[in-house]
């Protein structure tokens, strides 16, 4: 059959596409990926812009649109310089493997049901692999190194702080995605994106998942270095963080690394909780052919382009926060809820599938189990605290409160200051008749 055709979404047959077709899936990829970051450059410029009432770039192509391949064309003409005290060959190579494990992590992402290329059928993805999200988290893993490795081959101080605190973020934040998306693969069945994307055919998990796609928001901003979590590059302590070296064609490297895996993390987030290529707001119920053709596309990229709006909105609207409040978040909040919710979806699975409980059975019971635990915490005195009150009428005693009559003595470094005597050579007033 010749042109292009689509077919209906059914299981893609791995590993028969000839080589020009794979070969062409590689090109779109990448293309998709540089695209959308030359796209979310001018974009957070311009919105950042619009948020603080000043005017964006619009000076580079029509209404500035062209001002992020002018930096890429500006970054690769700049001196490449390298210290004398680096470690060259990993300083060479550091931000080529940061670029290259953001850039095929993209690999297992469906962008589109099955469709027929001149007589070729093929998905609408680089590869399916039974282990898909496995390996887009083991991609996210070895990007850290990257990052350590440059903070470290550079010879300088502040990007090695800059890489420690990068490797513990990503370490501590990965462990709460990680478990955020556990629920998603109890309840699809499955590792495999497409089959992910299949499970959301009548409800996204973003609805009857609701805690571990709040969760994975939160990681995945903390997991990509992006404000207000961007702790590794903080101008006011590490002067650029572990790319404070890095220069020309280096730090473009870097910069695509970011951009690229806040591309790869809200890809993902359609995928595990929007649905995937499928049509929003139940837009396919109403236009069967929504989920055909080359719309499904169209509903993958919109999808992508909300989550990257959320990454600016969040830049451009909140502060940075304390290095130790972070970490505090994100092991003692973020990690303990995740447990928490697998348990509690592991449990339902467990009842819809053994007992045969609907799902309206286990939330109701859910909620008055939730009841009872918040009456009794309110119910039953706290005699821990009646203790304290009875032995120590002020129970903030224990804090460091300054005397009310404090009296601040002087600076040591002020000198004394002696009163001025009269000398006789001096004249005296004279006096009044």
């Amino acid at each position: 059959m010749d042109g292009v055709a689509v077919l209906a979404a059914e299981p893609a047959a791995v590993g028969n596409d000839p080589w020009w077709l794979i070969l062409a899936k590689i090109i779109a990829t990448f293309g998709i990926l540089v695209v959308f970051v030359l796209f979310s450059i001018v974009a957070e410029r311009k919105v950042i812009g619009y948020m603080q009432v000043r005017p964006g770039p619009n000076r580079t192509g029509p209404w500035g649109t062209l001002q992020s391949l002018a930096d890429g064309i500006k970054l690769a003409f700049k001196e490449d310089i390298i210290p004398a005290a680096a470690d060259k060959v990993i300083y060479i190579l550091a931000p080529v493997l940061s670029a290259v494990v953001a850039l095929i992590a993209f690999a297992v992402i469906p962008l589109g049901p099955n469709v027929s290329v001149f007589g070729h059928t093929t998905a609408l993805q680089l590869t399916d692999l039974p282990v898909g999200v496995l390996y887009i988290l083991a991609c996210s893993s070895l990007g850290v190194y990257g990052i350590v490795l440059a903070g470290w081959a550079s010879g300088s101080t502040y990007p090695l702080l800059g890489g420690l605190r990068s490797a513990a973020q990503m370490i501590s934040y990965e462990v709460a995605m990680g478990l955020s998306i556990v629920p998603v693969l109890l309840t699809a069945g499955s590792l495999s994106t497409s089959e992910i994307v299949g499970a959301q055919e009548n409800m996204w998990f973003m609805f009857t998942l609701l805690p571990s796609f709040v969760v994975y928001a939160i990681s995945a901003v903390g997991e990509t270095n992006r404000a207000p979590f961007d702790l590794p590059e903080a101008e006011s302590e590490l002067v650029g963080g572990f790319h404070t070296e890095y220069s020309s064609l280096k730090f473009a490297m870097f910069f695509l690394a970011e951009y690229v895996n806040m591309v790869t993390v809200s890809a993902l987030c359609a995928t595990l909780f929007l649905g995937g290529w499928r049509a929003p707001f139940g837009i396919g119920t109403i236009w069967p052919g929504a989920n055909e053709n080359w719309w499904p596309v169209l509903w993958f990229i919109l999808k992508v382009l909300a989550s990257l709006f959320v990454f600016v909105w969040l830049r451009g609207a909140l502060p940075r926060l304390r290095y130790d409040q972070f970490m505090h978040f994100g092991w003692k909040v973020l990690v303990p809820v995740s447990l928490v919710w697998v348990l509690l979806v592991a449990a339902m699975n467990t009842l819809r599938r053994e007992l045969d409980f609907s799902t309206r059975e286990i939330f109701i019971g859910l909620a008055v189990v939730l009841l009872v635990v918040v009456a009794l915490s309110l119910l039953i005195p706290d005699r821990a605290k009646k203790r304290v009150d009875a032995r120590d009428p002020n129970p903030h005693a224990d804090f460091p409160v300054p005397p009310m009559d404090l009296v601040v003595p002087p600076s040591p470094r002020l000198r004394p200051q002696v009163p001025a005597k009269v000398g006789a050579d001096e004249p005296q007033p004279e006096k009044e008749d």
